[in-house]
């Protein structure tokens, strides 16, 4: 009888480490994720940070958004999340990336990032000159025409949008919708499985995040 407890005080210290174990073979470095070319600071050090680098013009961005504000809505309080708009190299990305950040740093962008998205995807709006992304910041966030073109055309809304570029560049990111965690892995729905895999090996690599940063 004190063998057999011996041995289930045995199998249950090992089960962790057999949970880990199972849970580290489930999803594997280039093949659910992959390291970033050149991974990037995280603009918080003392969060996890989880980036998505998306596109207005992509319609899996747009579809993705549903599941994503799920996942938010169930963030961990140790996790920063951020979005870095993607032109794709087309010019009318340029136009909207900067709208992306003239709407953040007007307070706004709750109200005018998702009503981009609905032009673009619902109502089959080409949103693709600062005429139209102007008419329609004005009329989803209240504030005025010469507001929106202070911040687009300002130093402040162009720098961040090189930034973003270069720090899409660096990292290599070529599709959207990416995740990226703490600046070194990249998540994609194609590599994860799916919008719905994809956050389940977002959460894995936030755990390990969580772990390598205790062992410091």
């Amino acid at each position: 009888m004190r063998v057999l407890a011996r041995a289930l005080v045995v199998l249950m210290a090992l089960l962790p480490l057999a949970c880990s174990a199972a849970e580290e073979a489930k999803y594997k470095l280039g093949t659910h994720y992959k390291a970033v070319r050149q991974p990037q600071a995280p603009a918080d050090p003392s969060k996890i940070e989880v980036l998505e680098v998306f596109s207005y013009s992509c319609p899996h961005c747009f579809q993705f958004e549903g599941p994503l504000d799920q996942w938010l809505s169930k963030k961990p309080a140790d996790v920063n999340f951020l979005r870095l708009p993607h032109t794709l190299g087309s010019p009318a990305g340029i136009i909207r990336n900067k709208a992306f950040y003239a709407a953040d740093m007007l307070g706004v962008f709750g109200k005018f990032h998702r009503a981009l998205f609905g032009a673009i995807h619902g109502q089959g709006k080409m949103m693709a000159s600062v005429e139209e992304v102007r008419a329609l910041f004005v009329a989803q966030t209240g504030l005025k025409a010469e507001d929106f073109d202070g911040a687009y055309s300002g130093f402040a809304v162009d720098s961040r949008y090189r930034m973003a570029e270069n720090a899409i560049r660096e990292m290599g990111i070529a599709s959207v919708p990416t995740l990226v965690v703490e600046g070194k892995y990249a998540v994609s729905p194609r590599a994860g499985g799916g919008f719905t895999e994809m956050l389940a090996v977002v959460d894995h690599l936030i755990e390990q995040s969580r772990q390598e940063r205790k062992s410091r």
